[in-house]
């Protein structure tokens, strides 16, 4: 066991920098009123000594705690098997750490989780919360609204009205689902495909609800209707897309394409595809959601997609979250158009990528 170093303290900096022991507090705080030439002795006294902020005298001072939350609602089976967390995750932490914030991850496997996570963020341990992959039943909305913690959520928030967190000054960045579904379905028509299947994400999230309203309306407008046979629910992972191809070679042998809700759906229905000897895209052609790189490089013939920017949205949550909370010693610059207020909602496009698979 090694012994513990004694770390410089702020009255050492002080001394160092020949100031007073509060100026040094200002400085370090990023407190205003004091003039440069001290700042910046007191800056180099700092670096000279390796002078490390104690965090929790800090925030007495700060009220801030330097630190997000951003809380998933899912087990950790499938956060860490998806990829799509993996990039939301990413652009997240690249802004958190651009303006020197810590992220504290927080994942829900069951109810138990979520009194767990509601009494961490009411804790003041942290300055805010962003929060995604929601499900409609889910009670986090309203537990982390009674926690009183600034939040951003991932995705348009579809919880009813009568909950508590019903807010119409709720801010959230999300992509337009139901303008990229549109424009898959139209791609399909387009290249003469007539039975179209739509395999769907989980329908309590609004995300799976709005692609399919997207494919419906262009179904509507196309083809007056569409059968109802030819949509089968999901969940949004492989195997849920070989459980739902399976269900639809079964009832509509005759389906000639398929839109998948996201990449991931798409690689599982292309597998039960290939197995039933169906051609792609010659005898059925194929389009997913998401273009996340590490699944459609994986894919026989390369995936035509739908293009989020997933990375994108998670780094416009978190600057979303930072530009709105008090006293903010790190704020970044604010979203060019996006006033930095609750109320906020952030719509990013989607683009149609075309590749061989339709």
């Amino acid at each position: 066991m090694t012994e513990a170093v004694s770390r410089p303290t702020l009255e050492a900096v002080a001394a160092r920098a020949g100031v007073s022991r509060a100026t040094v507090s200002r400085v370090v705080n990023g407190g205003d009123g004091v003039r440069e030439p001290l700042a910046e002795r007191v800056r180099r006294a700092v670096e000279e000594l390796g002078y490390v902020p104690n965090q929790a005298a800090r925030s007495l001072v700060t009220r801030r705690h330097d630190a997000v939350a951003v809380v998933i609602a899912e087990p950790e089976t499938k956060v860490f098997a998806d990829p799509f967390f993996a990039l939301q995750l990413r652009g997240i932490s690249k802004e958190l750490t651009a303006h020197d914030n810590q992220l504290v991850l927080l994942l829900t496997e069951g109810r138990a989780d979520h009194a767990r996570v509601a009494r961490y963020l009411a804790g003041g341990h942290v300055d805010g919360a962003l929060v995604f992959s929601l499900h409609l039943d889910d009670p986090l909305p309203g537990l982390i609204h009674d926690a009183g913690v600034p939040t951003v959520f991932g995705g348009r928030p579809g919880w009813g009205e009568d909950t508590p967190a019903a807010d119409p000054g709720v801010a959230y960045v999300d992509c337009d689902n139901r303008g990229g579904a549109r424009a898959a379905v139209r791609h399909l028509l387009d290249l003469g495909r007539r039975r179209i299947a739509h395999i769907t994400g989980p329908l309590d999230q609004t995300s799976a609800a709005d692609r399919l309203d997207g494919y419906r309306d262009v179904m509507a407008d196309v083809l007056g209707e569409s059968d109802p046979r030819l949509v089968v629910e999901s969940d949004f992972t492989p195997a849920g897309g070989e459980r739902a191809m399976r269900e639809l070679l079964g009832r509509c042998p005759d389906v000639d394409a398929v839109f998948a809700a996201n990449d991931l759906t798409a690689l599982g229905a292309l597998r039960v595809l290939r197995e039933s000897g169906r051609r792609v895209p010659e005898d059925v052609a194929v389009v997913g959601f998401d273009d996340m790189v590490p699944v459609t490089e994986q894919t026989e013939p390369p995936l035509t997609t739908v293009r989020q920017d997933i990375e994108e949205m998670g780094r416009l949550m978190a600057r979303l979250l930072l530009q709105g909370l008090p006293d903010g010693r790190h704020r970044p610059p604010a979203l060019p158009g996006v006033p930095g207020s609750p109320g906020t909602a952030v719509i990013l496009p989607t683009t149609l990528i075309r590749r061989a698979s339709a």
